[in-house]
């Protein structure tokens, strides 16, 4: 499980809007976690847990945090991984701690300050879902602020090798790595206009045009118009209603 992405968590301003949103986007269903004094609604594709909804923490705004998801890495120790995230030149923003009878976890920034958190869970994992599953996150996307030292910094944190690279001309080199021998996303520095880097999360539609539109008529605005991908598939981007990044893929238009 070391270096697998194993949960997504959105922080939102308003959590009954972010919770219609995706609900109609994606096609998930939505549960309260039953955690006594916290909001917390659990995402399900079909039986299975994707991710998670909170309302931002107090103060974030004003810190210039947006509302944002947040993907969470699984790693054999929390501690052992946190410390050496700082240690390769990252920064650990919220120590390890337990959240009971569900698992350790920690948030932390690479060396460029992309945001992702550790976690190790406390008892089995439930049963993973196919990676291109309708409703399941299909690819995990950095834009980096330099892909060579942050490639060096993943590898070395969760083990995850290279792929196929793909040479996209002036945006430069677009990285696909892999773990344990299955290609999970991509990385590339970012361009210049760009101001931070960021992880972003592909949600899988059974089609792409009809998704957008309902991404569109719920208030998201779109950063990317569909581009067909290597391997046949559809993407786009968007900025949620509340200004969460997300985007979509799907087999077809």
């Amino acid at each position: 499980m070391h270096g697998k992405f194993v949960w997504y968590e959105l922080m939102a301003t308003d959590t009954k809007a972010a919770e219609e949103f995706y609900k109609n986007v994606v096609g998930w269903s939505a549960r309260d976690a039953g955690v006594p004094g916290m909001n917390y609604t659990l995402f399900y594709a079909g039986e299975h847990q994707v991710g998670g909804l909170m309302t931002m923490p107090d103060g974030a705004l004003e810190m210039k945090v947006p509302p944002a998801w947040l993907g969470y890495v699984a790693v054999d120790d929390v501690d052992a991984t946190a410390a050496k995230v700082s240690a390769e030149g990252g920064t650990v923003h919220r120590a390890p701690e337990d959240i009971p009878n569900i698992g350790r976890f920690a948030i932390v920034t690479d060396p460029h300050g992309a945001a992702f958190a550790l976690f190790k869970g406390a008892g089995e994992p439930p049963p993973s879902m196919e990676q291109m599953a309708a409703g399941n996150v299909g690819w995990h996307e950095l834009m980096a602020g330099d892909l060579d030292t942050a490639f060096g910094f993943y590898s070395k944190l969760f083990g995850w090798t290279k792929d196929q690279a793909m040479d996209m001309g002036d945006m430069g080199v677009y990285q696909i790595f892999a773990h344990n021998g299955q290609p999970i996303g991509g990385m590339m520095t970012k361009p210049k206009e760009v101001p931070n880097p960021y992880w972003l999360y592909y949600f899988n539609v059974e089609a792409l045009d009809a998704a957008i539109e309902r991404a569109k008529s719920g208030g998201a605005q779109a950063m990317m118009e569909p581009m067909e991908v290597p391997g046949g598939a559809w993407i786009a981007q968007f900025t949620d209603p509340q200004g969460a990044l997300f985007a979509l893929v799907a087999p077809k238009r």
